[in-house]
């Protein structure tokens, strides 16, 4: 015998369960409701949840098209939040529709409270929570405080029960903060981060939106943290780089002294920034490029980039590329073994790398080195091995390369004399020394260093006349310094005099002092280019009046047309008196 229970004895049921309840039919409309369901949720019998309930519909769907056995999700609901259980309706094994129960989560709330494993878990949290050294807000999805840990209190300065319940659009208008990363984050549904100032602290906020399994917004916990501190110590460490950049400063000045009382005389600021980039490059192990003029210093350089390196106690090798043989500069550089060629030693030699191993290896006038040389001393920059000729095992060693040249090696890599990797392996620091013409500053000083040192030498002392002086410090040095250094030598070695004169001095110099006085008197200081030219052009046609005795004669000296004689004579007022010069008005 079957009983059958009418509908309104499952509506009396329903409402006798004292829960929300909700029966859907196969298409989703809504055919029974429990009296809390009518109450609370607003809607009735007849309607589609779908269009009632969008965001639960999508839930309920996959449990009415069989795609889920059932589920139990999150809900928020005119204000109240649920826990709801969808499960089906099957009839004749075949699904005919939901039922949903959905359980205050309040109610949840205060059972879950007595089990003693949640109140172990919620304890945990809240020491977690209320021991944070950062400020934690938790806010609901509408940005109202429902928590406020003690760390936000002290950044605030108020209690939890001052703020806990009120709305963050509230606590704006009371002035409580200017800015609510919370109340931002419940409109964009984004993590929002803001940096604001109260009570002259800086603050920063992290607000981070929560979401439900519906992807409903259902918690904001906000993050919050005291900069002044840090901002302070920021401020402290920056007054501490400026001591420490200071205290650097003068190091590098005093480096700088001791600098001037080596070989080594730095007055002009070309000069001096030089120096100043060498000392700071020997601290690293990059290859560095040292380029100028023959004579310029570049082995002092590299003397000074060593001493002042951490290799400092190691050997520095110096080799000249362009003294070796280019059939022996490899054997030279890499060593050999025993019959690698004729001649070579029958037990073998290290090279130059091997010889430096943990110290620096110059290599003068590097554009003079060969091409098969190039692609070895390539290959050690690279990986730091070398081979010698002979042999088949590669040798590791440590080794900083400092390389030197006169020439142009961008150049010599366009015309294919010189290897462009190997060029931009060596060019990574480049310094460029400049020439003595360049540093004027530095010449006296120079001059009257090597004078005290070749005068020392010999036990002799020599003094310069102010003309002498004068020429020295004019002449362009060609050679740069070591010209300038042979010059000194000749004239301590050579003098009778203590006192240096002009008519002491090398040719060289004296020549090159008496044409530079003759066109400095000639062409005073300030004279235009087109009269300087005049002028040359003018004195060219007086000595050639005085020569010849016409003007064709004239013209085929100056390897010109005599027309172009004749119109110079006019421009100039010359013209030809037998034989002699007659300058006409």
């Amino acid at each position: 015998m079957h009983t059958h229970i009418s509908i309104p004895q499952f509506q009396a049921i329903a409402d006798a369960t004292a829960r929300v309840m909700i029966i859907v039919d196969q298409n989703g409309t809504i055919t029974l409701l429990s009296k809390l369901a009518r109450e609370r949720l607003d809607i009735s019998v007849g309607v589609s949840l779908e269009a009632e309930l969008p965001g639960f519909w999508l839930q309920v769907s996959k449990i009415l098209d069989g795609s889920q056995v059932n589920c139990e999700i999150p809900l928020q609901i005119t204000g109240r939040e649920y826990l709801v259980g969808v499960n089906p309706i099957i009839e004749n094994e075949q699904i005919c529709g939901a039922a949903c129960i959905l359980v205050d989560s309040t109610q949840l709330d205060t059972m879950t409270r007595r089990l003693p494993s949640f109140q172990i878990l919620s304890r945990e949290l809240d020491t977690i929570i209320d021991s944070s050294s950062d400020g934690l807000f938790v806010c609901d999805a509408n940005a109202n405080v429902i928590r406020m840990n003690p760390a936000s209190e002290k950044i605030h300065n108020l209690s939890a029960a001052e703020i806990v319940g009120r709305n963050m659009c509230e606590l704006i208008e009371a002035g409580f903060i200017d800015r609510s990363a919370a109340l931002e984050a419940s409109i964009s549904k984004k993590r929002v981060s803001l940096l604001q100032d109260k009570n002259d602290h800086k603050l920063i906020s992290i607000a981070t939106p929560v979401f439900g399994e519906l992807n409903e917004l259902i918690r904001i916990v906000v993050s919050e943290r005291d900069i002044t501190e840090i901002d302070n110590l920021q401020h402290e460490l920056e007054k501490q780089q400026a001591i420490k950049d200071s205290l650097r400063d003068q190091m590098l000045a005093m480096q700088q002294i001791e600098l001037n009382s080596q070989p080594i005389i730095a007055r002009s600021p070309a000069m001096i920034r030089a120096l100043q980039q060498s000392v700071k490059v020997a601290k690293a192990n990059s290859s560095v490029l040292l380029l100028g003029e023959s004579g310029v210093g570049k082995g002092l350089i590299a003397d000074l980039i060593h001493k002042n390196s951490r290799r400092a106690e190691q050997p520095l090798i110096k080799i000249n590329c362009g003294a070796i043989p280019e059939s022996l500069i490899e054997a030279e550089l890499f060593g050999y073994e025993k019959g690698a060629f004729t001649g070579a030693q029958t037990s073998g030699k290290p090279g130059y790398f091997e010889l430096a191993d943990g110290g620096t290896l110059f290599l003068d006038e590097i554009a003079e080195l060969p091409l098969s040389s190039q692609v070895k001393l390539l290959r050690f920059l690279e990986d730091g091995q070398i081979t010698r000729l002979g042999d088949i095992k590669s040798r590791q060693a440590d080794v900083r390369v400092l390389a030197a040249t006169h020439q142009d090696l961008g150049e010599m890599v366009e015309q294919g004399k010189f290897r462009l990797d190997l060029y931009y392996r060596l060019n990574v620091i480049p310094i460029q020394i400049p020439a003595v013409r360049e540093r004027y500053d530095c010449i006296i000083p120079l001059i009257r260093h090597y004078l005290e040192k070749f005068g020392d030498q010999t036990n002799t002392r020599k003094r310069l006349t102010r003309a002498a002086l004068d020429a020295l410090a004019s002449y362009p040095y060609p050679g740069n310094v070591r010209e300038l250094m042979n010059i000194c030598e000749r004239l301590v070695v050579m003098t009778e005099t203590e006192l240096v004169d002009l008519p002491d001095l090398p040719m060289q110099i004296t020549s090159y002092t008496a044409e530079k006085q003759f066109f400095s008197n000639r062409i005073p200081l300030g004279t235009s280019l087109q009269q300087a030219l005049d002028q040359v052009e003018k004195d060219l046609l007086e000595q050639a009046l005085q020569q010849f005795d016409n003007q064709t004669e004239i013209a085929a000296a100056l390897n010109v047309n005599q027309s172009t004689i004749a119109r110079k004579f006019k421009k100039h007022g010359l013209s030809l008196s037998i034989g002699q010069l007659c300058i006409t008005a």
